[in-house]
This record gives C-alpha cells, structure tokens and sequence, in this order.
C-alpha cells in the first residue's frame, strides 16, 4: 500500500470530520446564543421551525439519562470506523465509502461532545409536517449518511469490494 495516498485519505478523513464536528457545534452554539427553551422560531410555517430543546436521551426521547450507554455506542462506532479507516483501500472507489465514514463519526462526535460537556445534546431543528422529533446537525449527518451507507452498500459495491477487512487481505492494485 501506497504509504503516501494513506496518509491523504486518513487526512481527508480528518478534515471532513472536523468540519463536520465545527459545523454542528457552532450550529448548536447558535440554538443556545439565540433560542429560547421552548419558543419556536417559524422559518416556513407549518413546515420548519427552531426550537430549542436538551434532550438527554435518544430520539423519540427514549434512554432518557442512560450516558453511559451513548458513550458505549459512541466508542463502539468509533473503533469500527477506525478500523475500517485502517483497513479500507486508498482507491478511487472506495472515496465515498470515506466520506460517508467522516460524516458518521462526525455525528457522532458532536452528541458525544453534548452529552460529555452538558449531560445533554442540543436540538433545535424541528420539521412541523410529520411531527418529527426535534434534531440537530450531527443527527442529520449520522441518518444521511448511513442511509447512504446502506444505498452503496445494496447498489454500488460488491461483496468481494469488502475484503479488505477480512483478517490477512491485501489491497487490491489499481
């Protein structure tokens, strides 16, 4: 393996996350500057409002005060991805594989960041239509990008794509 082209891709990897990270707390930094608990802010009516809310649970406000399950999954997450950031091969195909990576961990890194700093995840983005759960940037990143996952997953990459991360397989030369 190109020692070079690792490094970039674990660079890119690093970048995009921390861009990512950057982008939801200053959003969240924003709900806290500006949002009041509870009062919403119309953008569209009937369809997006902010509204500020610290959920110290889940989604759908389950697991309520159960940290040290969220840090668990957190860790568990992250040492997948490492390992599959250690493993996967510097080829142009597997760039969106990384990218969607990024945008995982950055998710998740941002609510771990809430949940450590303020026993809590800031939420504030509220889609009024469905009556959907109150949620963040880091939360958009985490369901984008795994729906992506499972979308190259099903209709981009092979099985045979994946076995990099069999013990004792090579990478693949271009």
């Amino acid at each position: 393996m190109n020692k070079r082209l690792k490094l970039r891709q674990i660079l890119l990897f690093a970048v995009l996350s921390a861009a990512a990270v950057w982008l939801d707390q200053f959003t969240k930094h924003l709900a806290l500057l500006f949002l009041g608990d509870h009062e919403p802010v119309v953008l569209i009516p009937g369809v997006l409002e902010f509204l500020r809310i610290e959920n110290d649970g889940a989604a759908f406000g389950i697991l309520k005060g159960h940290m040290a399950f969220f840090y668990a999954i957190t860790a568990f997450v992250g040492l997948i991805v490492l390992y599959v950031l250690v493993k996967l091969p510097t080829e142009r195909k597997y760039m969106p594989l990384l990218v969607i990576l990024s945008f995982i961990s950055a998710g998740a890194a941002g609510n771990f960041i809430d949940r450590v700093m303020r026993r809590s995840v800031v939420d504030f983005i509220y889609f009024v239509p469905i009556d959907f759960p109150v949620f963040n940037v880091a939360d958009i990143f985490v369901t984008c990008s795994t729906a992506l996952l499972v979308i190259l997953v099903l209709f981009y990459y092979q099985e045979s794509d994946f076995d990099f991360l069999k013990d004792g397989a090579r990478e693949k030369k271009p």
